[in-house]
């Protein structure tokens, strides 16, 4: 099928269940709690929940029972924002840092593998076109 949402998608669960088994196998956290460590380990700031929830696009839920249950593996710390006690504030604790800092160069390690069968002028052109797509739907860019 030619249908380019069905395959995008299609290839974002392959590529997220084949990097999952990493962190699942080492640390028991599935992937919405990877993409809330990985968020809050690209700052040094703590970061709203809500802005967890729009740079990984994963609805509020699924990221607050995450957020819950890294708060009960110590991984992140929990606290209101200064100027609105509604907002919740979060941030890697020091465990949180160091089970990041383990992951990425595995996980980058594992993307490598995945993307060996591209060669790295096409590997440069994936990820040209991919910011394409994303500057084109203007997402959240949360590496910035």
């Amino acid at each position: 099928m030619k249908f380019m949402p069905f395959r995008l998608n299609r290839l974002a669960a392959e590529f997220s269940n084949a990097l999952a088994m990493e962190y699942m196998a080492r640390f028991g956290i599935d992937i919405p709690e990877w993409r809330v460590l990985a968020t809050l380990g690209l700052h040094d700031a703590p970061r709203s929940a809500q802005y967890v929830v729009r740079c990984t696009r994963t609805h509020k839920s699924r990221i607050s029972r995450a957020v819950g249950s890294l708060v009960t593996l110590g991984y992140v710390a929990r606290a209101e924002a200064t100027d609105d006690r509604r907002e919740v504030m979060l941030e890697l604790t020091p465990k949180g840092r160091a089970v990041y800092a383990e992951l990425v160069p595995l996980l980058l390690k594992r993307e490598e593998a995945i993307l060996s069968c591209l060669s790295a002028e096409e590997c440069a052109q994936l990820d040209h076109l991919m910011d394409k797509l994303e500057k084109s739907f203007d997402l959240v860019q949360c590496g910035d």
